[in-house]
């Protein structure tokens, strides 16, 4: 059974930087992809980039792009997003999500609990 537990959220002051992981457990999981999304309050849920444990990625969200980058520890299979020159509208709940059959933008079965990121000043 695969698990996922996001850590890394926080209070950062605009421009600042964070770095989100997400630890996964499972004896399939590189079978699976592996994605960040996030939820704002009072909003949907957004796809932020997704990534195969090959190192295929997908395209960041134009909200993010540039600023953030997703990476992988395939030895901790734990998954990471370095986030950078944070803005207050980045302020979210981040999860963590994992889907079988590979990277793709829908579809993810397997979710963190989410780690809260608040930027304010």
């Amino acid at each position: 059974q695969v698990q996922l537990e996001e850590s890394g959220g926080g209070l950062v002051q605009p421009g600042g930087s964070l770095t989100l992981s997400c630890a996964t457990s499972g004896d399939s999981i590189s079978t699976y992809g592996m994605a960040w999304f996030r939820q704002a309050p009072g909003k949907g849920r957004e796809f932020l980039v997704g990534i195969s444990w090959i190192g295929v990625r997908s395209d960041y969200a134009d909200s993010v792009n540039g600023r953030f980058i997703i990476s992988k520890d395939n030895v901790k299979k734990t998954i990471y997003l370095h986030m950078r020159r944070l803005k207050p509208e980045d302020t979210a709940v981040y999860y963590c999500a994992a889907r079988p059959g590979g990277l793709a933008s829908s579809g993810y079965e397997v979710w963190g609990q989410g780690t809260r990121v608040t930027v304010s000043s």
